[in-house]
């Protein structure tokens, strides 16, 4: 019982102060709520024609952007089947070469072996011309 006097005590002092720390807020009317539900609504419409503005200019920007990827693209592909192009004309020039000198290099083994048969033909007809050697 001594315990709970003090408690009880402290208690009365305290309740009143409770009372006073809630602040009690003004009555707001309905009248008031409409017209900051009108403002609210106006602000939200005023947002999206903002949010409708920036996207339709984003798209337009995107848009241009792609229309000058694709440009580019464009280029870099011409220039790319240009350069291709070259090259293989140049690897056809030069094959064509190759094939020549290999055309001319076998003819050419063809006349000189031709050429050493002939020799060799002429040289069979001198030795059996010539007197044999203790003769003269």
């Amino acid at each position: 019982m001594k315990k709970i006097l003090p408690v009880v005590l402290l208690f009365a002092l305290l309740a009143p102060g409770i009372g006073k720390a809630v602040e009690t807020a003004p009555r707001i009317t309905d009248r008031e709520i409409v017209e900051r539900l009108s403002r609210l609504e106006e602000g939200q419409r005023s947002l999206e024609a903002r949010l409708d503005g920036l996207e339709r200019s984003l798209n337009k920007r995107i848009d241009d952007l792609r229309a000058e990827m694709n440009a580019r693209f464009d280029t870099l592909q011409w220039t790319l089947g240009l350069f291709i192009t070259v090259a293989l004309v140049i690897l056809g020039f030069v094959l064509r070469l190759q094939w020549q000198m290999h055309r001319r290099l076998t003819r050419l083994e063809t006349i000189q072996e031709k050429q050493g048969r002939d020799l060799d033909f002429v040289k069979s007809l001198i030795e059996k011309l010539l007197p044999p050697k203790g003769v003269l």
